[in-house]
């Protein structure tokens, strides 16, 4: 198996350490639909989960439900995804990804997994289709979020939260940022979806996960409160959400830094 990237720290090629800040334990890889036998259970800081590939399909073999269920069940898989629909560059027939969805869907339902969902010009499907596959039982977050104000709150409704990259920083980004402080502040979560999507004033260098801090500082001026507030928060949601095996430890070293303003 070759991953498309490796963990969002590793590919952001930074040799700083400090460019993967404590998040990086966090971080969400995407992988071809397969992980190795011999993956390690322990000792790597690169959390997986399942992948999703807007492309049109190929002769390989799509994983079913069963599959996906026994991936899963990894102790280093946190979630299932990306998965979800992407309707904007591909004009042709996409019922291939809309069946893709709701296996995605089902597996993480089975396996007790949250949901990692890409969106893009596809709202009312991507709605549609949660609801059938009754993907509230399973939850999650809409990834990377670019949709409208009427969709986040149907997703809030559905029990997912809201994830903000760096496009919110952007300077044609004026509608995205309206819908920041409707977000509940336990619902909110930033990423940096590096090694793209920069923020200003970085826009147009390869990003890198050091960067969601500059996410954080708009969320927190959009919303009229204190970075660190927004930092507890999402760093609270992450672990809520995801349920990391080390979820005390990291909450150890992530709140007293937090506080301390040693990462921000």
């Amino acid at each position: 198996m070759r991953p498309r990237f490796r963990s969002r720290a590793e590919s952001s090629g930074s040799a700083r350490p400090e460019a993967a800040l404590p998040r990086r334990r966090g971080s969400v890889s995407s992988f071809r639909p397969t992980i190795p036998d011999s993956a390690p259970a322990s000792g790597s800081r690169t959390r997986w989960a399942r992948p999703f590939d807007r492309r049109a399909p190929t002769e390989t073999q799509e994983p079913t439900v069963e599959r996906l269920v026994a991936l899963a069940a990894h102790p280093k898989v946190l979630a299932i995804g990306e998965t979800g629909l992407d309707y904007y560059r591909l004009k042709e027939p996409l019922h291939w990804q809309r069946d893709r969805f709701r296996v995605h869907i089902r597996a993480a339902r089975e396996a007790g997994k949250p949901l990692v969902v890409h969106t893009r010009s596809a709202p009312e499907d991507t709605l549609k289709i949660l609801k059938e596959e009754r993907a509230a039982e399973a939850g999650g977050v809409m990834h990377c979020f670019t949709e409208s104000l009427a969709f986040a709150r149907e997703a809030l409704e559905l029990g997912f939260y809201i994830s903000f990259s760096g496009i919110v920083t952007f300077r044609n980004a004026e509608a995205l940022q309206a819908i920041v402080p409707h977000v509940p502040i336990e619902r909110l979560l930033i990423e940096t979806d590096s090694p793209y999507l920069s923020p200003v004033p970085y826009r147009g260098k390869t990003n890198e996960p050091a960067r969601v801090v500059t996410v954080a500082q708009k969320l927190a001026e959009l919303r009229s409160q204190p970075i660190t507030a927004i930092a507890r928060a999402t760093s609270e949601n992450f672990l809520n959400l995801f349920r990391p095996a080390s979820s005390e430890s990291l909450a150890a070293e992530l709140f007293p830094a937090i506080e301390g303003n040693r990462i921000i």
